[in-house]
């Protein structure tokens, strides 16, 4: 499958379809969830591409076509998936998406605020997590018909159904979103970087560090939600997670370390923790924080195999942060 490969259509090559591999990586990652299903849906649309080069009839773009593909194919992947999560809000299979991969995406041009606005919130964490409620087809029409700007008759093509199933499934999705979605997104202030929030996040490091508790519950939202995927449970209330943290013993934590960055356009803290036998802090958990009205929000910590994806240090030498 080599690059200067063509395709049926003149042309069209096979490097063009590299040209589009992020963006359909972020789009079956909204489909999905999970940045490793995505990585391997988006390998298999290649796959089927290449199989079905010769069935691009050039009826519509290229992009469409290949974006036909990967919707097809996660719809597949979700037929037969793990069950839909509980109305709570629990997303196990969470994980989440590199800011600087992210980056790689086409840029919206300076004219098009609306465009950078959307593109950063349908990739936050409250929205992906939003978007796994909804059953597969009526996810794929809000995130072709909303997001990709679709007509409803070509989603209705890919589906295989009527324009006014397509339209009835938009707006049952959207119900669903607005039942899963915080009230408040309009106030997320999560990726504009403000100094109130810079400020916010320095010292939530700073209490997380120290295991100051009773820091960290002054910067807590009383309705802060919880959850570490894949491990079970989501917790909702600020005494209701802080107890939870007290039980797991990070009250007697020392050795940590920390490294800021951004996850899904998410102020984010990595912690490390200190291994005398490795003479090295390694990984810990990753904090990714929403912030609204001068407090968190929500925080979503993943595991430390989470790591290299996110392209954070395997480990932080002795002395590091001193």
């Amino acid at each position: 499958m080599g690059a200067d490969t063509t395709l049926a259509e003149p042309g069209v090559s096979w490097s063009e379809a590299e040209r589009y591999r992020r963006e359909l990586h972020v789009h079956c990652y909204r489909m999905l969830g999970s940045f490793e299903d995505a990585e391997d849906t988006v390998q298999e649309t290649f796959l089927r591409a290449w199989r079905r080069r010769e069935t691009f009839e050039g009826r519509s773009t290229f992009r469409a076509w290949l974006y036909r593909i990967a919707t097809n194919a996660c719809l597949d992947l979700l037929a037969k998936r793990r069950p839909q999560p509980a109305t709570g809000g629990e997303v196990p299979w969470l994980q989440p998406y590199p800011d600087a991969l992210l980056d790689e995406l086409p840029a919206a041009g300076a004219d098009e605020p609306e465009a950078l606005a959307v593109a950063r919130e349908t990739i936050e964490l409250a929205y992906v997590v939003a978007v796994q409620h909804l059953a597969p087809r009526p996810r794929a029409v809000l995130i072709l018909r909303d997001l990709l700007g679709w007509p409803a008759k070509d989603v209705a093509e890919l589906l295989g159904d009527s324009v006014n199933s397509v339209n009835s499934a938009l707006q049952r999705a959207r119900a669903g979103m607005r039942e899963h979605l915080p009230a408040e997104r309009q106030d997320w202030t999560g990726a504009e970087g403000d100094a109130a929030t810079r400020d916010l996040v320095r010292r939530f490091t700073d209490a997380s560090l120290d295991t100051d508790i009773p820091a960290l519950t002054a910067m807590l939202r009383e309705d802060v939600r919880y959850a570490m995927p894949p491990t079970p449970g989501l917790y909702a209330g600020r005494d209701v997670v802080i107890g939870d943290w007290l039980d797991q013993g990070f009250a007697e934590m020392t050795g940590l370390r920390a490294v800021p960055t951004t996850v899904n356009r998410q102020p984010a803290v990595a912690c490390y923790h200190w291994r005398e036998s490795e003479g090295a802090y390694l990984p810990l958990t990753i904090d990714v924080l929403r912030i609204s009205g001068g407090a968190i929000t929500e925080i979503f910590i993943f595991h430390s195999d989470r790591f290299p994806s996110l392209g954070l240090p395997d480990r932080l030498p002795a002395g590091s942060g001193e």
